[in-house]
Order: C-alpha cells, then structure tokens, then sequence
C-alpha cells in the first residue's frame, strides 16, 4: 500500500516534497527561537511566505493555500483539523508539526490543481 500511494504522488501532489520544504522553512525561521508573543505575527507571516515562494518554484500547475499557526507550549495541548471537498486523484495537503520546548507550530498546505 505505502508505494502504491508514493507512486500516486508523483502523477498529483507530492506531499512528502512539500513536507520537506515547508519543515526547511519553518526550522530556518523558529530554529533555536523560544515563544515570544512579539515575534509571532513576523514568523508566521516568514513561514508561510517563504513556503509559498518555495512551492511556486517548483513550477507544478497548482494554486497553493498555506496556514501558520504557532502557539505557546502547554500542558493543554493543541488540535486542528481541516476537510476539502476536491479532486482526490490531483489534489493534496500536508501538515508540518513542528514543535520545540517552548512552542508548537502546525503548518498546513493545500495544492489545488491547475486544469487548463
């Protein structure tokens, strides 16, 4: 089953590529950083920026939608979720968990097919 969908990936969206650029990003950006309530506008705002000018690079036929979400640690946690009613055979996303002593991040994507 697993190459099967590696496999899929490589005719629609590569989830697994985007993974890896988007957790690039987000390591240049919080790593070695701890929560600052004052910097969160700026870093989400570099996360999802340089994401987006990473994935439009990679010159595929797909509008792009990234989200950012950075939040202090606590013992509370921290849950998302997100439902897309698309093409399954063409369309993608991915999360990017991304977490250290200080905070959580959680960084969606959602690549939406260019059909021309």
């Amino acid at each position: 089953m697993e190459e099967y969908h590696r496999h899929c990936d490589e005719v629609g969206f590569n989830a697994d590529e985007a993974h890896n650029i988007v957790k690039e990003c987000v390591d240049g950006v919080l790593g070695g950083e701890d929560y600052n309530q004052n910097n969160i506008n700026q870093w989400t705002a570099s996360i999802v920026e340089q994401s987006l000018t990473h994935l439009v690079k990679l010159g595929k036929a797909y509008k792009y939608i990234v989200t950012c979400a950075v939040v202090q640690r606590s013992a509370y946690g921290f849950h998302t979720a997100s439902s897309c009613f698309w093409d399954t055979t063409s369309d993608g996303t991915c999360t990017i968990r991304w977490e250290n002593r200080t905070m959580n991040c959680i960084v969606n994507v959602f690549a939406i097919a260019i059909v021309l």
